[in-house]
């Protein structure tokens, strides 16, 4: 069969990867409750090594087809960028579903929490210790990601990589100290509405910062291979775009649950 076409589209080609990565979300969700309730891990490490080689692979083809085989050209790239955009607006819609829950049940404490917010007996966080580090450091990290998009805009590849990296060892730094707070607090999930509304928010916080973080460990690499050029990086912007939305989200949870909240 001829691999010439006549048109700017790419037909993606016939892979394993989607129904194996939909079997192996599976496992690890099912591994997740089965840790929670019977408290063994063993599916649920299952579930994240499976999940972690088909990422690997899924990735190394597309990054095959966008860089060496030229599948993604200038029509391709732009729904790419529209498929990002929507992505990270129904995240917004996402977040904006814990923030509403947090603001309805702060500004009208109900009598089953006495009335009061944060609740009886809960001892919150101080915001100007480690919710105001991680602050900076997610600031910082923002403007990071911003000076490798530029050194890659101007070709310098020694920049890109060092701005790169600090922004990834940025990222990781952060993931530790959250779980270093989540370790030191005096109270749990199950504490209340308070504890409900900010396990889950800032949870899953905690959650993208580790998937942008690996987002953005993958440019490395591939930038190191030599995968990006001054004009076909989408890539790496898609990666930024992600991180930039992290980085705000994390303004309005320190603002209103850390320190407004507290």
């Amino acid at each position: 069969m001829s691999t010439h076409k006549n048109h700017p589209y790419h037909l993606v080609d016939i892979s394993p990867w989607p129904i194996l990565g939909s079997l192996s979300a599976l496992i690890l969700m099912t591994g997740m409750i089965k840790w929670f309730h019977f408290f063994q891990t063993n599916l649920f490490f299952l579930g994240i090594t499976s999940m972690i080689l088909i990422m690997f692979q899924w990735w190394r083809d597309i990054s095959r087809e966008g860089t060496f085989q030229g599948s993604h050209t200038f029509l391709v790239t732009m729904g790419l960028r529209w498929g990002m955009i929507l992505f990270i607006t129904s995240e917004v819609f996402f977040f904006l579903s814990f923030f509403w829950s947090f603001f309805h049940n702060s500004l009208s404490p109900s009598i089953e929490i006495g009335m009061l917010w944060p609740p009886k007996g809960i001892s919150t966080f101080n915001p100007m210790q480690i919710p105001f580090l991680n602050t900076l450091i997610l600031l910082s990290s923002g403007l990071t990601v911003t000076w490798a998009h530029h050194s890659l805009m101007e070709n310098n590849f020694k920049q890109t990589f060092q701005s790169l990296l600090i922004t990834v060892i940025l990222g990781i730094y952060f993931s530790i100290l959250q779980g270093y707070e989540y370790i030191e607090s005096s109270f749990s999930i199950s504490d209340a509405v308070y504890g409900s509304s900010f396990y889950m928010a800032t949870g899953f916080h905690g959650i993208h910062v580790i998937i942008g973080s690996t987002f953005l460990l993958t440019c490395l690499i591939r930038h190191i291979n030599n995968h990006f050029s001054q004009i076909h990086h989408f890539g790496f912007e898609a990666a930024a775009w992600y991180w930039h939305f992290v980085d705000i989200v994390w303004l309005f949870l320190y603002i209103s649950i850390y320190w407004w909240g507290s």
